[in-house]
């Protein structure tokens, strides 16, 4: 009898393993303001596996937040987000990203002004900049305003300092996080819940 315990809890752990490693992550970088913001909006997406602030689109390498805010890197504050295409579709979190930010406002969203904060789509591949520019193209036509939003290459993603990842989660009293985050994040949980009925 114990032996055929010890064969089930080998066979259980096996399976549980190879559940694992068969589960495929792909990632994307996007940039549509402060990341604080972006990487919040995105942790209410069902499928998404992890998320990293950080720093890309420009040519310093592994530049400093200070220097990021300086406008003398050329680089964005982005997340970099991987996700599980079985449980949701590039496509998907595409849509999403048109409606967690103002992709018509030129460098910035809402009081937060700078190149950093600029609109910005960074593909890994030719599938991603197909996806991302068949999104464009079809949300353009529901904005009054013309979309800034540029889509690049991706050419390195800089993680971005420790004490920026998991920001709104990890401070949720802080000025900026009540009176800029938490209202967005409201807003997003009931456009979600809506989308669900």
């Amino acid at each position: 009898m114990k032996r055929l315990f010890a064969l089930l809890s080998l066979l259980s752990t096996f399976s549980t393993m190879t559940h694992a490693a068969d589960t495929k992550t792909e990632s994307i970088v996007l940039g549509g303001g402060c990341f604080w913001c972006t990487e919040a909006a995105y942790k209410l997406q069902p499928g998404v596996k992890h998320i990293t602030c950080g720093y890309a689109g420009g040519d310093t390498p592994n530049p400093t937040y200070e220097e990021v805010c300086s406008h003398s890197t050329g680089h964005a504050e982005v997340i970099k987000i991987d996700y599980d295409p079985a449980e949701i579709s590039l496509d998907a979190l595409l849509d999403y990203f048109w409606v967690v930010h103002n992709p018509t406002q030129v460098d910035g969203q809402g009081n937060d002004h700078g190149p950093q904060y600029r609109s910005i789509i960074l593909y890994a591949n030719e599938a991603q900049k197909a996806a991302a520019e068949k999104s464009r193209a079809k949300v353009a036509e529901t904005f009054r305003d013309p979309i800034t939003t540029e889509i690049v290459p991706l050419k390195k993603f800089w993680p971005a300092e420790d004490y920026h990842q998991d920001y709104f989660a990890k401070h949720p009293d802080a000025g900026y996080c009540q009176f800029v985050i938490a209202p967005k994040i409201q807003k997003l949980e009931h456009k979600l819940e809506a989308a669900k009925k």
